[in-house]
């Protein structure tokens, strides 16, 4: 009944009165109320303690019931509630019943695995959007995959409950919306395995790993030291208060951390477009997303299966990509981790390959093997080691048991060089020693091989393919920070700004020109003392030689740049020649 004041009372009765009526207005406004993933049609991790939480009115007794299965709890003094009921084996319908102030009944609740779908664009990209999608969609009838959307949420704090619109089963209606590599991984698990699965969509595209990262993690890993020491710091806000989605802990704290008390099957993980350039640092933020995770969700051995990122034109360097392939490589040294390799499936165009089934069917073939026993092929050749035998490389995997192409042509994408860092192209014959299948790589032009790499560059389409066709992961066997690439004239073609530092501490500063001039360049220079000349030079293969005199100091000094091609830069060495005192120093360059 509505309550309306008519005149005020004065003294002790006015504020007894205040009391009644303020108690009568809460049991009015009385609310039981569960985390908004709990709903219709969800799925609990099987063989697990089913853990129950909300809200209510404080000191209310809620009463929860799973099936047959029934637990009590009475609300604290802020209305907080959690019981915690026995595992159960996989199967359904259930109803999960709360009651409390209100009654809440969930149905169609089945007991199975439950999967986190976590990452950027690339995990959240909708079967509606990938390939066959017409297709897909009508067949896409699996009344026991079910999925969950989590809506974008950066918040300054870990959160309690986050938005969403709760759990959908997979009818033609929803899967368009379903995550496609989460949907298709579903699937696939289900040819194997006859379990329901439940799928979180927590992703939000074009975001970087820290924000997805709970504090522990950047705690465990000396490398993240700087963010670790500084946590109270993040996440970094605006002038305005916004909340930086892209700043450490922002996601954990809206998107995550409300789902910790769930128990889950595993994750698998799709993301690092946006950490691209970061080389073997994104190996030591992977590290501390998987043991910051199943620190959190206190679960020491949590599954976490990853995709390493396809083939694209990112621009630049070339090799920024090919380095963050090798950190994702180097992350399957943390236990318990699976890597989908798709070099196999890019699109050279598009950040987007629409191919997303085999990326979901390659990360469930790691489950089946490693999560679920099954005795499947799960993962294609990962490097192991390389040795010189004579004027060839011989190269052996793991998961190497079996090697062809894709395509029955030769291996492709495959570069040799010697101790001098020149790598060439070369060739790669599949040989049987010993019962066992190697790779054996040469080039004419390297007669005492030193180091190969394979598909390292973010432009490679290699073919090589171990057992069930699943493919090579890329990789080098060197470690040179400054290697001398083969590249055409025309990569020297444009205007360049060098600046450097010599070895008496001097900053150098000065501009190139170049231009084709039928099969040579000229280069039009002004030194470093202001002297313009004009030079004519030809092209090695892997670099660039320009010799010349200068004065420096008032002395003359003859220099010779080495220089070759490095995404948007030149990179390379000076030698000097000064009054008889020789020497060199690196040197470099930045195209404007």
């Amino acid at each position: 009944m509505p309550y309306r004041w008519t005149k005020p009372v004065a003294g002790p009765i006015c504020f007894a009165v205040l009391l009644t009526l303020l108690s009568l207005t809460n049991m009015a406004n009385a609310q039981t109320k569960l985390p908004a993933f709990f709903s219709d049609n969800m799925v609990l991790q099987r063989d697990a303690a089913v853990n129950v939480w909300g809200w209510d009115t404080p000191n209310t007794k809620v009463a929860v019931s799973l099936g047959e299965q029934t637990a009590t709890a009475t609300t604290d003094g802020s209305g907080q509630w959690s019981v915690s009921l026995p595992a159960r084996a996989a199967g359904g319908p259930l109803q999960l019943k709360v009651k409390g102030s209100q009654v809440i009944e969930l149905d169609d609740v089945w007991m199975g695995d439950v999967w986190l779908c976590s990452g950027q664009s690339n995990m959240e990209w909708p079967v509606a959007a990938s390939a066959n999608k017409d297709a897909e969609i009508a067949a896409g009838n699996h009344p026991k995959i079910r999925h969950i959307k989590i809506q974008h949420r950066p918040s300054a704090t870990p959160e309690t409950d986050l938005p969403t619109d709760g759990w959908k089963v997979c009818t033609p209606e929803h899967v368009g919306n379903f995550t496609a590599v989460g949907y298709f991984f579903a699937r696939h698990l289900q040819t194997e395995v006859d379990v329901p699965i439940g799928l979180i969509g927590s992703n939000w595209g074009g975001t970087r790993i820290e924000p997805w990262t709970p504090p522990v993690g950047f705690q465990g890993v000396a490398a993240l030291k700087s963010i670790a020491d500084n946590l109270a710091k993040y996440p970094e806000k605006n002038e305005q208060g916004a909340i930086n989605h892209q700043s450490p802990l922002a996601l954990y704290n809206g998107m995550i951390h409300p789902l910790v008390k769930m128990p889950i099957r595993g994750a698998i993980w799709y993301q690092g477009e946006s950490n691209n350039g970061e080389g073997m640092l994104y190996r030591d933020k992977m590290e501390a997303l998987v043991k910051g995770w199943r620190q959190v969700w206190n679960q020491p051995e949590l599954p976490f299966y990853f995709v390493q990122l396809a083939p694209y034109n990112y621009g630049g360097d070339g090799e920024r990509l090919a380095k963050i392939w090798e950190a994702q490589t180097a992350s399957l040294g943390i236990e318990n981790t699976g890597m989908a390799v798709t070099v196999d499936i890019a699109d050279l165009k598009d950040i987007h390959p629409t191919n997303k089934q085999d990326v979901g069917k390659r990360l469930a073939l790691w489950a089946l093997a490693k999560t679920y026993g099954k005795d499947v092929t799960y993962s294609g050749p990962l490097f192991r080691k390389a040795t010189a035998e004579g004027s060839a490389m011989m190269v052996e995997f793991e998961h190497g048991s079996e090697l062809s192409t894709n395509d029955g042509k030769p291996v492709r994408e495959l570069m040799l060089a010697g101790s001098d860092r020149r790598f060439f192209p070369a060739t790669g014959e599949i040989v049987t020693v010993g019962g066992a299948a190697k790779l054996k790589v040469s080039s004419p032009q390297v007669a005492r091989p030193a180091a190969v790499r394979y598909g390292f560059h973010q432009l490679a389409e290699p073919n090589l393919v171990g057992k069930g066709g699943l493919p090579a992961s890329p990789f080098r066997t060197d470690k040179w920070d400054r290697v001398y690439l083969p590249v055409g004239a025309e990569a020297y073609v444009g205007k360049w700004n060098f600046k450097f530092v010599t070895p008496d501490g001097a900053e150098i500063q000065h501009p190139m020109t170049v231009t084709k001039d039928g099969d040579a360049l000229k280069v039009e220079m002004v030194d470093e003392s202001g002297k313009s000349r004009e030079l004519k030079v030809a092209i090695e293969l892997h670099e660039m030689q320009l010799k010349f005199s200068t004065d420096y100091q008032g002395q003359s000094v003859a220099l010779t740049y080495h220089l070759t091609v490095d995404g948007n830069k030149l990179v390379g060495d000076c030698e000097f020649d000064m009054a008889g005192q020789t020497g060199e120093f690196p040197i470099e360059a930045v195209k404007q």
